[in-house]
């Protein structure tokens, strides 16, 4: 996962908090933040975000490597770009994923990491008598 200081600003809560920052300063629409702890070794969070356009999406991790060039965090590696329509950027303890919104529909890749109690599932009621 990276090596990071002891500093309360050195967290991947802190990491996330920065990224949704950006994103949510460059009008990212439908911003989710996944915790990934105890589920995966992959990250800690993952963050999900839609933006209007591929030019949209493409300019999010411009300024998400902007930001944290300015910390001691840093983006390990980018895939997607150029087109921009699905663009994963790994930045260690935080995996951020960035589509177009009919990108994102037709993935749905947050349903993966998300634990729903039954109780709560719309689909475990169906069939079910009133």
């Amino acid at each position: 996962m990276g090596t990071r200081k002891s500093s309360g600003e050195q967290t991947p809560a802190h990491l996330k908090d920065l990224i949704v920052e950006v994103l949510d300063a460059g009008k990212a629409e439908e911003i989710e933040v996944i915790d990934l702890m105890g589920q995966t070794s992959l990250a800690d969070y993952m963050i999900v975000a839609s933006g209007t356009s591929s030019r949209q999406v493409a300019g999010f991790v411009d300024k998400i490597d902007e930001k944290l060039k300015g910390s001691t965090f840093d983006v390990l590696r980018t895939e997607g770009l150029p087109t921009a329509d699905w663009v994963v950027v790994d930045c260690g303890d935080v995996i951020v994923h960035l589509f177009r919104p009919e990108v994102r529909e037709f993935y749905a890749i947050e349903k993966m990491w998300q634990i729903d109690s039954p109780a709560a599932s719309p689909k475990a009621s169906r069939g079910a008598p009133a």
